[in-house]
């Protein structure tokens, strides 16, 4: 199953560092049933796109709770066994947790099919977004707009070899 782990450039970093994305429980998304339903499409590459998409929000949340990070989102696309990953029963239909699932053990970066990073032209956004992420999750529809301005930055697709060069190591 590819799964979708969202990460920070510091986390790219710690993950290149000892060769796994994290040990588990690790939060990830994933195309669900209620993703699926959700979004009204059997197209897998507009489902995975939307998973991809929940974990950039993901992303976003670590950033806004990290104000040294990297202002920029981080996403790996990772290949698990099918049997790793679970998804909340409970929290299914909850619009915040659609395509959330839980991959239960070790994730080798040596899984992972790519790496998708927002641009450095996107930091301005994404720092903006970071810091009214907390609004937007309150109610404030000119939060929310600001959020919004870091999705309109496409996350751009890296191979995994790369991941050197985008965490500083390859200068």
């Amino acid at each position: 199953m590819r799964v979708y782990v969202p990460l920070t450039l510091s986390g790219l970093a710690e993950a290149h560092r000892t060769g796994e994305l994290g040990s588990g429980p690790l939060l990830a998304y994933a195309v669900t049933p209620a993703l699926r339903e959700w979004y009204l499409s059997d197209d897998i590459e507009e489902l995975e796109y939307a998973a991809l998409s929940r974990a950039a929000l993901a992303s976003l949340r670590l950033l806004a709770a990290d104000a040294g990070a990297a202002r920029r989102r981080v996403v790996v696309a990772a290949d698990v066994p099918d049997g790793a990953v679970s998804a909340d029963p409970g929290r299914g239909l909850d619009p915040a947790a659609l395509g959330e699932v839980r991959v239960t053990g070790p994730v080798p970066l040596a899984k992972a099919a790519a790496v998708h990073v927002d641009a450095a032209d996107a930091e301005a956004d994404v720092a903006a977004a970071a810091g009214a992420l907390a609004a937007a999750d309150g109610g404030d529809d000119d939060a929310q707009f600001v959020v919004d301005g870091a999705e309109d930055h496409e996350l751009l697709w890296y191979a995994t070899q790369e991941i050197p060069n985008l965490v500083g190591l390859d200068d």
